[in-house]
């Protein structure tokens, strides 16, 4: 593994502009995404190879090598969506699971010490998630979105508020149809960070959109 250590504060950082993608989410070349957001200014990256044409076997694993080291390389911590024996073999930093995905308490055996994040859609899959172990959530879909094919309604961002006036500290990501018109919302309802997908994947400037969004997430906290 990596030399990351991950405390609490170290999460919140590393939420704040979340990146997710697979090759199928791109226009352009996913290596040459993923190195243009890298540039913007990312602060952590998804591996999702997940619905339509999606890359499987060995195309899957060795995209996957190549986004890692590309991260590595410049200290972006690297996560995969739903597939432990990947992340298990490419060294990754850690895994994210979907509520319909491997249960996460077995995940966490799997993996150790290694980031285990968690989709959430209300308070209830919150605090499961936590009790499976999780050092985060990811909350949504907070807006509208199609990136994910089988997507719930959106939840709106008051979830956000009622899992924090419920208690509940863990870092939160938002998760969901986020624009930079809307991440500084998200912010300031609860959330340590935003998640996205298309909005960086389909940019015609992809580090150009990341600064747009980060400068977004800044403003939500400030």
């Amino acid at each position: 593994m990596s030399d990351l250590v991950w405390n609490e504060t170290a999460i919140r950082r590393a939420m704040q502009l979340y990146f997710i993608m697979g090759s199928n989410n791109c226009s352009k070349a996913p290596l040459h995404v993923l190195n243009e957001a890298i540039e913007g200014g990312i602060t952590m990256f998804q591996f999702r190879e997940k619905g339509s044409g999606a890359l499987k076997g060995d195309g899957k694993t060795k995209l996957a090598y190549q986004m890692r080291e590309m991260c590595r390389r410049h200290g972006v911590p690297f996560i995969v969506n739903d597939d432990v024996d990947l992340a298990l073999a490419i060294d990754a930093d850690g895994v994210h699971v979907g509520q319909k995905d491997e249960a996460a308490a077995a995940v966490r055996l799997r993996i150790g010490s290694r980031l285990l994040g968690v989709s959430a859609y209300n308070r209830e899959e919150a605090e499961a998630a936590i009790r499976c172990g999780a050092d985060y959530v990811g909350v949504g879909p907070l807006f509208a979105t199609k990136t994910k094919e089988d997507a719930k309604a959106a939840s709106g961002l008051h979830v956000l508020a009622e899992l924090r006036e419920a208690g509940i500290t863990i870092p939160i990501v938002g998760i969901g149809g986020i624009t930079a018109a809307n991440a500084g919302e998200v912010i300031r309802f609860g959330a340590d960070g935003v998640s996205v997908i298309t909005a960086i994947s389909l940019a015609e400037q992809p580090a150009a959109a990341v600064r747009e969004l980060r400068q977004a997430v800044l403003a939500g906290k400030s």
